[in-house]
Order: C-alpha cells, then sequence, then structure tokens
C-alpha cells in the first residue's frame, strides 16, 4: 500500500515538474521574443530620434554683383549685427547655425574679375544663394547674364536657387516681383528656385530664405 502511495507521488510531482517546467520555458521564451521586439523597437526609435533631430549640414555657396550686400548678410546671420566690410577679396567662409541645421555658407567675392574664380567653389554646392542689389538698375542685366551662365555649369545642376533681392529699404529698390522678371527666373523650368525680399542691415527675410533652403535641400536629399 504505501508502495503504491509512493509510486503515486512521484507520478504526482514528475508530471507537476513537467508542467512547471513546460509554462516556465514558455514563459521564458514569450519574454526573450518581447524583449527582442522591445530592442528592435528601442533600435527603430533612437534611428527615428536622430534622423528627426540630428544636426544636418548643408554647403552653401553666396554670390553676386560686388555691393549686392553679400558679406553683410553673411555675418548678420552669424552674428546677429551689422559689420563693417570692404570689399571682398578671395572668400569669407562661415557655419551659421539656424534650427537644426549648420550651413557652410562661402561669400565669394563680386568684382568681375573675381567671378571667373566663382567655378571653383561650385563643387559640392546644395544650395546657391545669388544677392541682388534691388536699388541697382543700372546693373541688373549684367546680374542676369553672370546668374545664367553659372546655372549653365554642370557642378551645379542639382543646386537649389535662392535669390536675395536685398535693400528693400532704399526708396529706389525693384521689388520681388520686377527683379524675378528682369532676372528671367521663370525661364529656369528645370531648378527650384524661390526670391526672397530682404535687407542686410535690418535682417528682414534672411531668416526666411534660410527656412526655404531648409525645407527645399532637405526635400532633395
Amino acid at each position: 500500500m504505501y508502495v503504491i502511495l509512493l509510486l503515486r507521488l512521484i507520478v504526482s510531482f514528475s508530471f507537476f515538474f513537467f508542467v512547471f517546467q513546460s509554462s516556465f520555458w514558455a514563459a521564458f521564451q514569450l519574454f526573450q521574443s518581447l524583449a527582442i521586439q522591445n530592442t528592435r523597437m528601442g533600435l527603430s526609435f533612437a534611428k527615428l530620434f536622430s534622423r528627426l533631430f540630428a544636426k544636418k549640414e548643408m554647403r552653401i555657396l553666396m554670390v553676386g554683383l560686388d555691393a549686392a550686400g553679400k558679406t553683410t548678410i553673411l555675418y548678420k546671420l552669424k552674428l546677429g549685427e551689422i559689420v563693417t566690410t570692404i570689399p571682398t577679396i578671395g572668400f569669407n567662409v562661415e557655419t551659421v547655425e539656424y534650427k537644426n541645421i549648420s550651413f557652410t555658407v562661402w561669400d565669394v567675392g563680386g568684382q568681375d574679375k573675381i567671378r571667373p574664380l566663382w567655378r571653383h567653389y561650385f563643387q559640392n554646392t546644395q544650395g546657391l544663394i545669388f544677392v541682388v542689389d534691388s536699388n541697382d538698375r543700372d546693373r541688373v542685366v549684367e546680374a542676369r547674364d553672370e546668374l545664367h551662365r553659372m546655372l549653365n555649369e554642370d557642378e551645379l545642376r542639382d543646386a537649389v536657387l535662392l535669390v536675395f533681392a536685398n535693400k528693400q529699404d532704399l526708396p529706389n529698390a525693384m521689388n520681388a516681383a520686377e527683379i524675378t522678371d528682369k532676372l528671367g527666373l521663370h525661364s529656369l523650368r528645370q531648378r527650384h528656385w524661390y526670391i526672397q525680399s530682404t535687407c542686410a542691415t535690418s535682417g528682414e527675410g534672411l531668416y526666411e530664405g534660410l527656412d526655404w533652403l531648409s525645407n527645399n535641400i532637405a526635400s532633395k536629399a
């Protein structure tokens, strides 16, 4: 009798142990599966967070005729103040931090003897800022010719174009619509472009231009 009871106890214990072991193993596998899923989800969120908030870098070339206000614009963006400038012989380069974007801006001199050197700065340019003196009616045709000559260069074929219609604070300044017409911007059917009225001394319009650049360069990336 005792032997039978002992055998029953052994069988019951073995069955209980088997059920417990099976349940434990199933629970372990479930936990492991959830851990892997959470790890993958965590990595996905980390990648998404990095993609959304990581600082982007953009290379911008800023050109235009001499005395258009390029250097004043550059340092207004960089320092937030007006600096005394002299005609740029060669180039200035500064990094402008705006929102989550780091713009490396190359400001190249605009004198006629320097303009042939512009091509040396075209490589890897993502955005082109062309600055126009809105008050200089005598040279707007010259500005148009230089702009279209540049845009025909193969190295700039993918660059977006932002035109700063600068010096809008002057009473004789052409408005953005007039400059658009005189520069022949509507003929640029294969080019993504935008014109922004600006005043370099007050900063008006400058950050709106950077917003457009950041949105449109990012959309092409």
